[in-house]
């Protein structure tokens, strides 16, 4: 009595949604990271980064400056970074790597200008003169908070949304083209002629076309 070998049949299906399931969780995250890091960059812009004093009257004047008085480049670029998360799904092919290269430049940027602005104080400089009076004037006791770090963060985030879109865009899926106009003329619908009706029946007549004839 023979033996027959069993042959093992491919399954190509289990690998097709492994890879589906990989997409979608790549997808997912990073409009997670995406969102979250401009949220985190936008929020922080409005708070405290920076506190000091200045010298006015033989006294101390408490001074504090936002992330938006320091810089506004985290903020514009977090915009900039949620406006390519949404059209990383507008386009397709080498337009989608050209917009998830510019979502990673976008945390990137942010990073490095929170970066860049945790040791500036002409912010507060610059109150401190105008409350003095005096151009020269200077902050005084000058303390940082955690806010610029915590922008860093942020955008950090963002950069690793474009990471993962540049590593997986493409096999995100697109927006449905199913609106999108072709430029072919729509077919136009016959209206519908009613034999009760004369002035029905007159212009089927004028446009050439048979009224008694059914449809």
């Amino acid at each position: 009595m023979g033996y027959v070998s069993a042959v093992p049949v491919p399954q190509p299906r289990a690998g097709s949604a492994s890879a589906a399931t990989g997409s979608r969780r790549s997808l997912a995250a990073a409009l997670f990271l995406g969102a979250a890091g401009a949220t985190v960059v936008l929020l922080a812009a409005g708070q405290v980064w920076a506190k000091g004093t200045a010298a006015v009257g033989g006294g101390t004047l408490p001074l504090d400056a936002e992330g938006g008085d320091i810089t506004g480049v985290p903020t514009a670029l977090a915009i900039v970074g949620l406006a390519a998360l949404v059209a990383v799904f507008a386009v397709r092919s080498a337009g989608r790597l050209l917009v998830s290269a510019l979502l990673a430049l976008s945390g990137a940027g942010a990073a490095l200008a929170a970066a860049l602005a945790a040791s500036d104080s002409a912010a507060l400089d610059e109150k401190a003169a105008m409350t003095t009076g005096d151009a020269a004037a200077t902050v005084e006791a000058l303390t940082r908070t955690a806010w610029p770090y915590v922008t860093v963060a942020g955008s950090l985030l963002i950069l690793l949304a474009g990471l993962l879109a540049l590593r997986y865009g493409k096999q995100w899926p697109a927006m449905s083209g199913r609106y999108e106009r072709d430029g072919t003329p729509r077919p136009r619908k016959a209206p519908v002629v009613d034999s009760d009706r004369p002035e029905d029946l007159w212009k089927a007549l004028d446009r050439g076309e048979d009224p008694t004839r059914e449809a």
